[in-house]
């Protein structure tokens, strides 16, 4: 079979979904803002939403930059892959859940892991809920591009790949608010909700680590990381950041790991210092004689 070429891809002029979808999130989160403002509820900080739309609007920077290297990378397994699954609604319907798969590890990885647990931090450091939420990705993330090569091996051509990578990252939007409570129980039991990612973003005990899902919550309730939201979610990270510096709320953890496998007196502690759970690293530290 014929290998596929980024210039091919490229003469297809697929277009960028996220872009033309961009003033339609931008309406919704301005919406919300009014009537937060309106209603008098503290779930807007101006400060906090202006670091949001700045990561957000770099992030898309660093995107179009790197689209060649990113894209060019699941080119290469796609044409490594034993065979090809051609572009039909059905194997739409199957890359989008496989994708959706995917993302559940990286995501669920990102959180039990300290180095991916870096290039994610910056989506949880805002102690507010809101649509601004969703724009907060940060500038490192795209190095978790290694954890979609399997949808490349497995046959899912990359026009396929790149429009349900859109979708759901799209999809990440709407579930950023308060507003919408919680949703009849079929849509509840297959679908992520806002009630399932409120829970996510909190740092209450019970809510910590759980709801990784991104568009499917079944993957949650399948691998035991389901948590339903009783209480009102308290959002933040353990530690606060106390800042709405854009690239302080990208780089803090980065610089914390570099530190501590400066301060670390053997390769075993310095591995530690990178790899383990952020939530034994303070344990760790203390056992270790960093501070």
């Amino acid at each position: 079979m014929e290998k596929l070429t980024y210039e091919q891809v490229l003469a297809m002029d697929l277009p960028n979904i996220i872009v033309y979808a961009a003033p339609v999130m931008i309406a919704f989160t301005l919406l919300e803002w009014g009537i937060s403002q309106y209603k008098h509820r503290k779930t807007y900080d101006n400060k906090d939403t202006l670091a949001a739309f700045a990561i957000g609007v770099i992030n898309l920077l660093i995107t179009a930059a790197i689209k060649i290297a990113t894209f060019g990378i699941i080119i290469f397994f796609y044409n490594l892959a034993p065979f090809k699954i051609e572009p039909s609604w059905w194997g739409f319907i199957l890359c989008l859940i496989w994708i959706d798969f995917w993302r559940y590890w990286s995501h669920r990885i990102a959180h039990t892991c300290r180095f991916w647990w870096a290039t994610h931090v910056t989506h949880h450091n805002s102690e507010k809920y809101n649509f601004s939420v969703s724009f907060r990705l940060s500038w490192t993330q795209h190095i978790k591009i290694v954890f979609f090569i399997p949808v490349a091996l497995v046959g899912f051509d990359p026009v396929t790949f790149f429009i349900c990578h859109q979708i759901e990252v799209l999809y990440q939007f709407w579930i950023h608010t308060e507003y919408i409570r919680k949703l009849p129980k079929p849509i509840e039991y297959i679908f992520v909700t806002p009630s399932h990612h409120r829970v996510h973003h909190g740092r209450n005990k019970q809510y910590l680590d759980k709801n990784y899902g991104s568009t499917f919550i079944i993957w949650d309730r399948i691998f035991n990381s389901f948590e339903p939201e009783v209480e009102k979610p308290d959002y933040g990270i353990t530690t606060p950041v106390n800042s709405y510096n854009p690239i302080y709320l990208n780089f803090h953890e980065w610089m914390d790991i570099f530190r501590d496998v400066r301060k670390s007196r053997s390769l075993k502690q310095a591995l530690v210092m990178i790899i383990d759970s952020p939530s034994r690293i303070a344990e760790k530290k203390k056992e270790y004689g960093i501070d």
